[in-house]
């Protein structure tokens, strides 16, 4: 920064240096060759000192140019970089619940869209300028020896530009805050034609061409709206350019009748036309760059709009150690809804879930068992009620901490496209897991003999991203069990663990997972009730609330929804 701040001093006065080294030259230049016959020594020496001085700065000129170019491309690099680290550290911080609205991706586009090249932009044109600036300073400072006037005219060429460049930047900012969503669902649809996950779909739905036609339709509509400002500013470019020409023949003719009347030389007129001329093409360029100011301004609010989002869920100033879960958990008089949602997921929801027992919970989907999750894991805080840990609630501990005691395997769980051992380690990347207990947690899931047949096993890249070895959907499941197992946690939560294992690989893993959870705290999520068999306790929800709780031989006595659902599983499967 302070190398591009000396820079743009220099480079912001050598455009007056070499004009007023120019007019020197031709002075000295006309001197010596309407004086041939008188031609001294001295008079070449001058000569040859202007035209060294004027070469020396014409080339200091060229060298300061290639540096500041140099210098702006590490700024760039480090100003996104810097721009970048601000917006991710803010997207991971913000609530889960933010998400959950359209506003908050309509920010989110906004941010990293602009927020990456604005920044370097507004930073150019501030450089820009401060350098023309001092430019049209020293323009002016020479101009305002021929008259007082001048360099009042060459401001008055530029006011209608101005007044339109604001007017056109001022439109552009509003297109694109109206058009945002529109723009985001473009760039999803180009996204869903190219993405692999929506590819076998696309195909055989034969949805290609729709979903082509449907962004070439919303692109047109985009298009036409800002051809329609683009052509507006043709014409009022082509005005200002008009009366910018129209200044320049008055200031000429007025500077051509002095030469006439033998007031002014031949010198004089050149550094007039210079001046003037610089002068005008520096206006136009400093009206450019004030308006890319008060646009990338405009376009910046949404990058400052971004980064002022304030989360709901903090930590507490003095939270409390995490309790061990001797006694166990507790969801107590719950009540909550998601954001901008009238329904009510859960009210006055209770639910215990033992120490060092297994809990399931089975219902339909709608029903609030993926809530309890996220709740369990703060990501929401409940409008009522509390969760607490052995008679702590959990709005009490450091969210870092008590997320640190929780393993959970996610219904979608994410697929990272990197190494076998990598995706199994970012289940604890605080710990160096040794390879014998990766290949455990991997065996214990079930996920072992996979990666056992991959190429490089446990180094082979998993997805297709970087060349890499695909999964299926099964076999992706077993990796996010791993991932969860490594974490040794006290409290274990499993949504839909078996969903994509068939009936022997699902046998085998839940008796491999009953030694490595023994002693732990478990929360099994599942529609098939064989995963849930050999729970302690099994809970009925239905509408966000618990209606029959027991074991799996107690429910079957109850005859109620449980013994339905086992009895019409059983047949399903004859």
């Amino acid at each position: 920064m302070v190398i591009w701040l000396i820079l743009l001093i220099i480079q912001g006065l050598l455009p007056v240096a070499i004009i007023a080294a120019t007019r020197q030259a031709i002075d000295v230049l006309i001197n010596v060759v309407s004086h041939r016959s008188l031609i001294h020594q001295a008079n070449m020496n001058e000569l040859g000192f202007t035209i060294a001085v004027l070469a020396f700065l014409l080339i200091s000129d060229q060298v300061f140019r290639g540096t500041g170019q140099w210098i702006r491309t590490i700024q760039s690099d480090r100003i996104q970089d810097y721009i970048t680290g601000l917006i991710q550290e803010k997207a991971l911080s913000v609530d889960l619940s933010f998400y959950d609205t359209p506003l908050f991706y309509d920010r989110l586009h906004q941010a990293r869209i602009d927020a990456l090249s604005r920044p370097l932009a507004l930073l150019e044109g501030l450089g820009t300028l401060a350098q023309n600036g001092l430019t049209l300073i020293g323009m002016s400072i020479l101009l305002l020896s021929y008259a007082l006037w001048i360099p009042l005219l060459l401001i008055a060429g530029i006011i209608p530009a101005l007044w339109f460049t604001f007017s056109y930047a001022g439109m552009v900012n509003a297109w694109r805050l109206r058009n945002t969503v529109e723009e985001r669902r473009c760039q999803y649809i180009d996204l869903l034609i190219i993405m692999r996950d929506a590819a076998q779909e696309l195909r055989l739905f034969d949805l290609g061409t729709y979903y082509r036609d449907l962004y070439q339709k919303k692109r047109k509509v985009l298009i036409k709206e800002k051809v329609s400002i683009e052509k507006r500013k043709l014409f009022t470019d082509l005005g200002s350019e008009a009366f910018s020409l129209l200044i320049t023949a008055v200031a000429m003719l007025w500077m051509i009748s002095r030469s006439i009347a033998g007031i002014a030389s031949v010198g004089d007129i050149v550094l007039f036309y210079q001046t003037f001329n610089q002068g005008q093409k520096i206006m136009g360029i400093l009206l450019h760059h004030t308006a890319e100011i008060y646009k990338n301004m405009l376009f910046l609010e949404n990058l400052f709009d971004f980064l002022e989002i304030v989360p709901k869920i903090n930590d507490p100033i003095n939270p409390l150690p995490v309790p061990n879960i001797i006694d166990g958990i507790r969801f107590e008089n719950i009540t909550f809804r998601y954001m901008e949602s009238e329904r009510y997921v859960l009210q006055d929801f209770n639910l215990t879930l033992k120490a060092g027992k297994i809990t399931a919970i089975i219902g339909e989907n709608g029903d609030g068992k993926t809530t309890l999750i996220k709740l369990l894991c703060r990501f929401y805080d409940p409008e009522k009620g509390q969760i607490t840990v052995d008679g702590d609630d959990i709005r009490e501990l450091k969210q870092s901490e008590w997320r640190r005691h929780i393993a959970v395997l996610f219904q979608e769980p994410m697929r990272y496209h990197a190494t076998a051992i990598e995706n199994i380690t970012h289940g604890d990347i605080s710990k160096e897991a040794n390879y014998e207990t990766i290949k455990r947690v991997a065996d214990a899931a079930g996920a072992h003999d996979v990666i056992k047949r991959l190429p490089d096993g446990y180094d082979t890249v998993l997805g297709k991203w970087f060349g890499g070895a695909e999964l299926s959907a099964g076999e992706w499941q077993r990796v996010a069990l791993a991932r969860a197992f490594l974490r040794q946690a006290k409290l274990i939560i499993l949504d839909e663990p078996t969903s994509m294992l068939d009936v022997w690989s699902e046998a085998k893993w839940y008796s491999r997972f009953l030694s490595l959870a023994a002693g732990c705290t478990v929360l099994i999520i599942s529609h098939r009730l064989a995963t849930t068999l050999n729970a302690d306790v099994i809970h009925i929800m239905q509408n966000g609330k618990i209606v029959e709780s027991g074991s799996h031989e107690e429910l079957l006595k109850q005859r109620g929804r449980y013994s339905d659902a086992w009895h019409s599983q059983k047949r399903e499967n004859l």
